[in-house]
């Protein structure tokens, strides 16, 4: 079975991936009407269709279309031609007034009855997937005129007019496409056939734009500051530039707030303009452009984070969301025990947890640390040994098994970066291969670390924030390698993000 809105991922991944929507449409409308000329063979010429101003509405054009020159075929439209949602079925909607279809719309609301009592199979192609909420007139009053009728034969487009609310098509047939949706059966559906309309399996596998336009949660025009995300990230010690980059990351994804929690000499040089302080010189630069609006914290060290670090940072958990640990820490050994404990405490306060770099081994030595939180872990190949004691070959059906087996173990998301990013939950399973040789560079898997903590404090669930957010870093950074070459730097994949932003959703 598949929810409406993996429904809609794939949509947008299919046309990414070269089958456009206009195709699953053709395909799916072509399929119903196959059905009915090649299964149920209907000895009464008359067919009737209710079609709605959406798409579902669109896939019932290309059925009428495919029936007319076999049948006596009349559509209903449930508004007016110019009240059609969608391109894809502005186009079908125009083609049927080209041939014989006789078409009503809402102007012929008196004509319902004598319509239905006219034509023996009545084809409900309202509603779809999108559906929220209880079904809204003329769509509840003609439901209930539709179930009244006795003696028809009533067939539904992928799914019942109102599935899900108390007013719903009582079909005996039901076409869905793809897959079997969430909660139909043959109390609810009728006899639920499927219809393959073409789907590549790419878009099946792989991860695209589908997911960002699909789970990115648009900021409400009403929200307030601190409602669209608030992310801590603990990090820094050897490393000065990897917290840096997380946060700028985060903060280009789209979140209202973000908090460094740092060494002393990490918080001086994330929140200084001096390139004395950071290098390459274009980075610190590129530091100095974002670090003003970051809420960088000193911890109570110079160089390392240490225990008396440990109340600060638990401080900070009723101002946040989302945790992201592990960039640039290090791996001195009381490091590993602190750490340790501020992930032990943010499992217990519920929050959403990215684990990455340094803080991984912990977790490895320590399973049950994060076992069926709300956590991401995004380990490479070398990261995956530390966490799970298994050396991975380069084999993509080994790597696949062993994500799912230990994502499955440890009740968490794990992404698997490589050749061919691996994000699973245990249940379900994506691939990624949206990224670029230039982004073997140090500091894209901090990006990458910050765009998914972004994500998780937007609310998003931790496998759709870890699918999306590799689909957001790779994008950006293939953009910036049309522009940088062998030339990228982290940096460069930063301010690319909003361009994938702007043109996916």
């Amino acid at each position: 079975m598949i929810s409406g809105k993996e429904i809609k991922v794939l949509d947008k991944n299919a046309e990414f991936y070269g089958v456009p929507t206009i195709k699953l449409m053709e395909k799916a409308g072509k399929g119903v009407a196959d059905f009915i000329i090649n299964e149920l063979k209907p000895k009464s010429n008359e067919i009737l269709l209710f079609c709605g101003i959406g798409n579902n509405g669109g896939d019932g054009f290309v059925v009428a279309r495919h029936l007319v020159n076999k049948y006596n075929v009349s559509v209903f439209l449930t508004g007016k031609k110019e009240d059609i949602r969608t391109d894809i079925s502005k186009d079908n909607f125009q083609k049927l007034t080209r041939i014989n279809v006789k078409i009503y719309d809402l102007d012929s609301f008196n004509k319902i009855d004598e319509l239905l009592s006219k034509n023996n199979i009545v084809i409900d192609s309202m509603l779809g997937i999108g559906l929220s909420g209880e079904l809204r007139e003329p769509y509840s009053t003609i439901v209930k005129k539709i179930n009244a009728i006795k003696n028809k034969t009533i067939i539904s487009v992928d799914i019942p007019t109102g599935l899900g609310t108390d007013t719903t098509i009582k079909p005996d047939y039901t076409l869905t496409f793809h897959d079997v949706k969430f909660g139909m059966n043959k109390e609810n559906s009728g006899d639920v056939k499927m219809v393959d309309i073409g789907i590549p399996k790419k878009a099946v596998e792989y991860v695209g734009p589908g997911e960002l336009s699909t789970f990115y949660p648009k900021p409400k025009k009403d929200s307030h500051k601190g409602e669209n995300g608030r992310l801590l990230i603990v990090g820094g010690g050897p490393y000065y530039g990897a917290p840096a980059l997380s946060s700028f990351a985060a903060q280009r994804t789209g979140i209202d707030l973000v908090f460094v929690a740092t060494p002393k000499k990490v918080a001086r040089a994330i929140t200084s303009y001096s390139p004395l302080l950071i290098k390459p010189v274009r980075l610190a630069k590129n530091v100095a452009k974002i670090s003003p609006t970051l809420i960088v914290k000193e911890l109570t060290d110079e160089n390392h984070l240490v225990s008396g670090d440990i109340k600060i940072i638990e401080s900070f958990s009723d101002k946040i969301d989302t945790l992201l640990i592990g960039p640039g820490l290090g791996s001195e050994n009381e490091t590993q025990v602190v750490v340790e404990k501020i992930i032990d405490f943010f499992v217990k306060n519920k929050k959403s947890i990215v684990v990455d770099a340094d803080a991984i081994k912990v977790v490895g030595k320590n399973p049950s640390l994060v076992k069926n939180s709300q956590t991401v872990i995004t380990p490479h190949t070398g990261e995956f040994q530390e966490l799970t004691g298994i050396k991975l070959s380069n084999n993509l059906d080994e790597r696949k098994k062993n994500v799912e087996k230990w994502s499955h173990m440890l009740g968490v998301t794990i992404l698997l970066k490589g050749p061919i990013d691996v994000i699973s939950n245990g249940k379900e399973t994506k691939l990624n291969d949206i990224h670029n040789e230039s982004m073997t560079v140090g500091g894209t898997g901090d990006v990458l670390a910050g765009i998914i903590g972004a994500l998780l404090s937007k609310g998003v669930e931790p496998f759709n924030a870890a699918r999306t957010g590799i689909f957001i870093n790779g994008a950006a950074g293939n953009n910036a390698f049309k522009k940088q070459s062998y030339g990228l730097i982290a940096t460069d994949v930063i301010e690319e993000i909003p361009w994938v932003l702007k043109k996916y959703l």
